[in-house]
């Protein structure tokens, strides 16, 4: 049985570009990377159709707004277990004996 390459997206995107620029034409990119045809044409028209999704957002910005809220729960937590400590604090310090009274 023959397992099947996996290519990661960014071995993909230099590829097609290569053609779209016209680095090296389709066949020739195809006998470098052993590739038929209809993979890389699958590919190219990929690229293609997801192109636009580059500029409907900024770049990181989801993973900046993900880590943000992660930060911002990690304050809120922070704040609440020093409060908790400032608390107690008071209430140790009212019930002990003070020396001398």
């Amino acid at each position: 049985m023959v397992k099947r390459r996996v290519f990661t997206p960014d071995f993909k995107a230099q590829v097609v570009l290569e053609e779209l620029s016209g680095v090296k034409d389709r066949a020739a990119l195809c006998r470098e990377h052993q590739l038929s045809p209809q993979v890389l044409r699958r590919w190219q028209e990929e690229f293609v159709a997801r192109a636009s999704e580059i500029f409907a957002t900024e770049p990181g910005r989801g993973e900046e707004q993900e880590r943000i809220g992660e930060l911002e729960r990690l304050v809120g937590r922070l704040t609440l277990e020093l409060e908790v400590v400032k608390k107690a604090s008071h209430i140790l310090t009212s019930r002990s004996p003070r020396n001398g009274s």
